[in-house]
């Protein structure tokens, strides 16, 4: 399952990034995240249907300091980024559309 989401509320200055790729490694989902200028986060997500939708329901919670108030499923196709050869990244931040 491939998912692109972006997640809104208080997740930027929270260490959610990180707390995302250490819970996304952790469920065998690969892919990236990172900040907008916007102030949310967005991610892509691949991987077994119940890892993914486990991952979406849990970055729903966040990690302590992070108050989520939706998170909302892009229509769009997630752009292509390079991860180094890692399975999970966290890619370059406050970008804009």
């Amino acid at each position: 399952m491939d998912l692109h989401i972006s997640i809104s509320g208080r997740v930027q200055g929270v260490g959610y990034r990180q707390w995302l790729r250490g819970r996304a490694l952790a469920a065998g989902v690969s892919g990236w995240v990172r900040n907008r200028a916007d102030g949310t986060v967005e991610a892509a997500l691949s991987g077994p249907a119940e890892s993914v939708e486990r991952l979406v329901f849990e970055a729903r919670q966040g990690p302590r300091g992070a108050d989520v108030e939706d998170i909302r499923q892009l229509e769009a196709a997630p752009p292509r980024l390079d991860g180094g050869g890692q399975s999970f990244f966290i890619a370059a931040t406050a970008v804009e559309d």
